[in-house]
């Protein structure tokens, strides 16, 4: 009995040892609140927002983030918090998130960092422990991430790097998924767990 007892204490610090071990690994913490977990999100393929918020344990010049409100058009580089709209990474903005549909239909498709496209970059948290940076994306374009008419399966992958994080995402490993383990074997360097939701584009 007392040899069970020891093996399940050791078995505790192990798993106690290995989260503290994954915590350091993504110090960074990632929340998607829009799209949840089989929705049906958007009118005509559009119209349906990604909204998530992201947790670093620094201070805000930590995060690379600065505030922005922007859009296509005339909306985009106006006051009072101007900023680039294009697909790719959010380099002025936010540099080291990487958000991927996998329904994309512009660019580098599923590969294609589209950060650039939110609308919103806030900051609405700062304490002694860390700092959130919470980020805002409504689509506007129809056909470019489902098709209207149809109902369209996506798959969103969020996650952050350290530095700049590249314009698009190869699936470098090959298995038809694209994640934290493809930015690995690119060299950049996740600073949090990758975060999936499986959704569906309304294109009616």
């Amino acid at each position: 009995m007392r040899f069970i007892g020891r093996l399940a204490v050791a078995g505790l610090l192990l798993l106690i040892t290995g989260v503290a071990s994954a915590d350091r690994d993504y110090p960074v913490k990632l929340k998607v609140f829009a799209p949840a977990e089989d929705d049906v999100a958007g009118v005509g393929s559009s119209g349906f927002l990604v909204d998530l918020a992201v947790e670093f344990p620094g201070g805000l010049a930590s995060t690379g983030a600065s505030l922005e409100l922007t859009g296509p058009g005339a909306h985009q580089d106006a006051a009072p918090f101007p900023g680039t709209f294009s697909p790719g990474a959010d380099k002025d903005h936010f540099p080291g998130l990487v958000v991927l549909l996998s329904s994309t239909r512009i660019g580098a498709g599923a590969g294609q960092n589209v950060a650039n496209l939110f609308n919103i970059i806030g900051v609405t948290n700062r304490s002694a422990t860390g700092t959130e940076i919470w980020g805002t994306w409504i689509i506007g374009a129809k056909n470019a991430f489902g098709v209207e008419g149809q109902q369209t399966p996506s798959i969103l992958f969020v996650t952050v790097v350290d530095g700049q994080a590249p314009d698009a995402v190869q699936d470098m490993n090959g298995d038809g998924t694209i994640d934290n383990k493809d930015l690995q074997l690119m060299g950049y360097r996740p600073l949090a767990r990758g975060r999936t939701v499986d959704f569906t584009v309304n294109g009616l």
